[in-house]
């Protein structure tokens, strides 16, 4: 069985034909020019995908991990972040529309579809229950029970970014005070970075690539390096992340937590902070067992997700 995942990213639109056994197959990528409006991010969808589907093989169908709202019948998406001008738009029509109207595609947000592909493929295989954290352009959530995405009452449960740590904190883009991503998201993480660097002359990074092109893939490798100054950055952002973790954790008796995106291929740089700035934050009774690990999938992790949104509904048909 055969599927294309897609991760529609505010920067890339990444595209892979996936193998429900044996996962990656073959992986395309296209700029997603998101400040070109939603035709044109369309268009580009479909450049990402027909050169997978120009091959032989039988196509189950498609799975999308876009950024924003996705409705409860995971065919709309409402107003993705990073994409202006997009509104509410039915994004299953209108990819049928250009891709082939008897195609199965289903939508999904893009921190579920990384938390599935997790699931199958990646740091959280073998585990019923699990909370996905990732850390990119903004910080996403997606909460697993028995194996399936907890979606909430519209759809849009999961969203560990909007958690407030500190109600007379900064204002996150959504505009709570305090929010997790007003501290961890890409903008707010390297404006933290120029201002906590002034305390580290040393830093590299002042020389490269300089403080105003700071970017948190630059910080993380600054800090697998050895660069003091960028490892004390991320020892702040373990410790905010960990005390929204903590409320998590005890709010959902969920005890297994996967990172993923950018930030986190600094692993223990990153974790270890996480891990002790959570505890004191969860209560005695449930800090047994709590793990926080690693997604070593990368950006293979949406994509590998995304195609299984059709693998499961294709195993749920076959039940009923």
């Amino acid at each position: 069985m055969q599927a294309i995942g897609i991760d529609l990213g505010g920067t890339y639109i990444k595209a892979a034909l996936v193998h429900k056994a044996f996962g990656l197959v073959q992986t395309n990528s296209v700029e997603t020019g998101a400040d070109q409006g939603k035709d044109h991010v369309l268009k580009q969808i479909e450049q990402a995908v027909k050169p997978l589907m120009k091959r032989r093989q039988r196509i189950n169908g498609i799975g999308i991990g876009a950024p924003g709202s996705i409705g409860l019948d995971r065919k709309t998406l409402a107003n993705p972040a990073n994409m202006p001008g997009w509104g509410v738009v039915n994004l299953q029509q209108a990819l049928k529309n250009r891709l082939g109207k008897r195609l199965k595609i289903i939508v999904e947000n893009d921190a579920n579809a990384a938390a599935l592909g997790s699931g199958r493929y990646g740091a959280a295989r073998g585990h019923d229950h699990y909370i996905m954290i990732t850390l990119g352009t903004g910080v996403g959530g997606a909460i697993v029970f028995n194996k399936r995405i907890f979606r909430g009452e519209t759809g849009a449960a999961g969203e560990v970014g909007h958690i407030s740590i500190n109600y007379d904190g900064p204002q996150a883009m959504t505009g709570i005070q305090g929010a997790i991503e007003a501290y961890l998201g890409q903008r707010f993480l390297t404006a933290h970075a120029r201002e906590r660097l002034s305390e580290y002359p040393e830093s590299m990074l002042h020389v490269a690539p300089g403080l105003e092109n700071l970017t948190p893939a630059t910080i993380t490798n600054a800090a697998m390096n050895g660069d003091k100054g960028a490892t004390a950055v991320l020892q702040w952002a373990g410790r905010k992340l960990g005390c929204a973790l903590g409320s998590i954790i005890n709010l959902l008796d969920i005890r297994t937590i996967v990172i993923g995106g950018g930030v986190s291929k600094a692993g223990d740089l990153l974790l270890k902070p996480t891990r002790d700035g959570a505890l004191p934050y969860i209560i005695p009774s449930i800090q047994k067992d709590v793990t926080i690990v690693q997604e070593t999938l990368g950006n293979e992790a949406g994509m590998l997700g995304a195609a299984c949104l059709v693998f499961d509904q294709l195993d749920d048909e076959k039940q009923k």
